[in-house]
């Protein structure tokens, strides 16, 4: 039965590998420059499928496309009501979680990718949060994950933006994504997926480098590197504020 159910498998995915598609993308950028004017950035993300058979009678080709900030452990609380102020109780480390994440799709997420992919790849923002080894006495530890998610789609970092890729003849598409004014320092991932029937079939990933420049890459790497000797600056810095201040008061009541 197990060797019956293979060669089903291969026989109902034969269709799709006999297309040989390829993704062949690009960036409109793949390095953004954080300076003091930076509001913000939008990337570009467009390509082609190359293949070596022309479509036949086939499922729709869709893509998805999905952009991932450093991953890092993020401390998730839940708070509780104790008597007329609200305190925290407990409390759940997820292990991985993106600093930025958008999704793009030619469609309905649900409609263009199986759970089962989903899970292998971990495209959707469920499954690109990464969370085990949650406390025993927590019971409900995936209401953690959640909790960080709606936080972070409210603020605008994670973003599930559906029918936004466009394909034209199967063959070329593009998306844009916007990236917020406070992104954090470090390698954007970026990944282009292309699904017939649910089923991923082909896949590309590239980076884009995000960096702090001029004084803010000077002021981040002393605060990082010699924080006695930022701590100092910052201190003169606002003594001679509280100065300049109190001149020009005294300047403009004479």
């Amino acid at each position: 039965m197990i060797r019956l159910a293979l060669v089903l498998l291969a026989f109902l995915s034969a269709p799709f590998a006999a297309l040989g598609e390829e993704v062949v993308a690009g960036l409109s950028q793949n390095r953004i420059s954080i300076n003091a004017n930076f509001d913000g950035s939008e990337i570009l993300v467009f390509g082609a499928v190359k293949r070596t058979e022309p479509v036949g009678d086939v499922p729709p080709l869709e893509v998805i496309i999905t952009v991932s900030g450093p991953r890092r452990p993020v401390m998730v609380r839940r708070k509780e009501k104790l008597a007329l102020i609200w305190v925290n109780r407990d409390a759940v480390e997820v292990d991985a979680a993106p600093s930025f994440y958008a999704v793009a799709t030619s469609g309905k997420l649900r409609n263009i990718l199986t759970d089962t992919e989903d899970l292998r790849h971990r495209i959707s923002p469920e499954r690109a949060v990464r969370s085990v080894g949650a406390p025993v006495t927590i019971t409900d530890a995936s209401k953690f994950t959640d909790a960080l998610i709606r936080i972070k789609t409210e603020e605008g970092f994670y973003t599930l933006l559906e029918d936004r890729v466009q394909v034209r003849e199967e063959t070329l598409f593009d998306a844009s994504i916007a990236l917020p004014a406070n992104l954090v320092e470090g390698n954007y991932t970026t990944r282009i997926f292309l699904t017939r029937g649910g089923r991923v079939i082909n896949r590309y990933e590239t980076v884009i480098y995000v960096q702090k420049v001029g004084l803010e890459r000077f002021l981040y790497n002393l605060a990082h590197e010699q924080p006695l000797a930022y701590g100092a600056l910052s201190l003169v810095i606002a003594i001679a504020a509280g100065w300049g201040a109190s001149a020009l008061f005294r300047y403009i009541r004479s």
